[in-house]
């Protein structure tokens, strides 16, 4: 199973090595969610790019998580929250698992569009990343929050 591929399926290694990780820092985290989004828009087109509602839905697990990240003193984060972390990245490979069995059952084409979000964004990566330390954390939360706005920003017509 490749380190990019949270599924082991559908993609070659040869693949997952030409892509770039996604190296987040408090001065690049914002240009980092709008190239993200800009990339899902020219390689899927707007209709085919998942709803703010479904980026939100993910932001939303994590805000209680930020709270509780901003008020810890020191630079580790306490049990609680390592726990939740890893919660938040089971849930994060659910509902691209999710997605794909509704449109299998409903015997349409699969749009995928939470799995194309998820890998192109890199969130498995970045909450990997995470471990137990606070600042980066609260930069993957900064980062949710700025794919959220770049969503709404650039494709009209959302809900």
């Amino acid at each position: 199973m490749g380190g990019n591929n949270f599924n082991g399926r559908g993609r070659s290694n040869t693949e997952e090595v030409k892509r770039t990780p996604i190296e987040l820092t408090d001065e690049n985290y914002v240009d980092q969610a709008k190239c993200v989004i800009q990339r899902l828009i020219d390689k899927y087109n707007k209709e085919n790019i998942l709803t703010t509602s479904k980026i939100r839905k993910l932001l939303s697990m994590i805000s209680d998580m930020y709270t509780k990240a901003k008020r810890l003193k020191g630079s580790e984060l306490n049990s609680d929250l390592v726990s939740k972390v890893q919660y938040l990245k089971m849930h994060t490979i659910y509902e691209a698992g999710r997605e794909q069995i509704k449109s299998k059952a409903k015997g349409e084409e699969k749009k995928r569009s939470v799995r194309n979000f998820i890998e192109e964004a890199q969130l498995i990566e970045q909450i990997d990343n995470i471990g137990s330390d606070r600042e980066k954390f609260i930069l993957f939360c900064h980062y949710m929050e700025a794919l959220v706005a770049y969503r709404k920003y650039l494709v009209e017509g959302d809900e």
